[in-house]
């Protein structure tokens, strides 16, 4: 039975048997791995509290037939037990889970842009550096645009003509000229266009101008891109403190 070694983010956990569980990871190398941790939820587990959603570890896989077994474990960030302490970093952590995984195909290949970006945002939400909704939504929009769905909030996303634009539709990519507006397209106000386009690339001096309405606005808007693209919402989503 081979072994390698990979690092990456538990994104969810679930129960199998009696005493052990299946590990989903987020891994540098090899994508989204399931995984078996054998006597984790024994109290006298050398590495359970190590395989919990949020650990960023360093692990060593055996190859099983149908699932691999984890062997061993090191953790490299415990960003578990801060979020733990703040619930709205802990929600908007899940968040950023479920969107991880959601948009990491599981085909065992490697997706080292999105590992990187969620270690990131991570590790941004303990040291509590943004409030965590504007975090989160970065998150989302920069996942989005790793995945291939970069929304467009400058040009337009039909045709291209340089904006500002007034209209946003969802499904055609992002803003709209007033000559491919489509129906259903919403009409966000400036400063929330502004702001999704800041998220977008990380301009966190101007993320600081926008007050909490435009904040709101444009957390709603960032969801319903984020549903469209994955077909359905997050179910995380619901418990966010914003």
């Amino acid at each position: 039975m081979g072994t390698y070694r990979d690092t990456g983010v538990v994104l969810r956990t679930q129960k199998l048997g009696e005493a052990d569980r299946i590990v989903t990871m987020l891994t540098r190398g090899r994508g989204v791995v399931r995984a078996v941790g054998r006597g984790v939820r024994k109290t006298s587990s050398r590495f359970g509290g190590r395989l919990e959603p949020f650990m960023h570890v360093d692990v060593q896989f055996a190859e099983g037939r149908t699932l691999d077994i984890v062997a061993q474990v090191v953790t490299i960030d415990p960003f578990a037990s801060h979020l733990g302490e703040d619930y709205g970093a802990y929600t908007a952590g899940t968040a950023m889970l479920e969107t991880a995984e959601r948009l990491v195909s599981d085909t065992a290949e490697p997706s080292v842009p999105q590992y990187q970006l969620l270690v990131g945002a991570l590790r941004a939400l303990t040291e509590h550096r943004q409030p965590p909704g504007v975090l989160l939504d970065s998150f989302q929009l920069r996942s989005l645009a790793i995945a291939g769905y970069a929304p467009s909030f400058d040009g337009c996303a039909r045709c291209g003509l340089e904006g500002p634009h007034r209209h946003f539709h969802a499904g055609s990519g992002g803003m709209l000229c007033d000559t491919c507006r489509v129906p259903g397209s919403s009409v966000p106000a400036a400063t929330t266009v502004a702001l999704l386009a800041a998220l977008l690339v990380g301009d966190w001096n101007s993320v600081a101008l926008a007050d909490d309405r435009t904040r709101r606005e444009a957390g709603g808007i960032v969801a319903n891109y984020l549903s469209w693209h994955l077909e359905r919402g997050l179910r995380s989503l619901a418990h966010v403190d914003r």
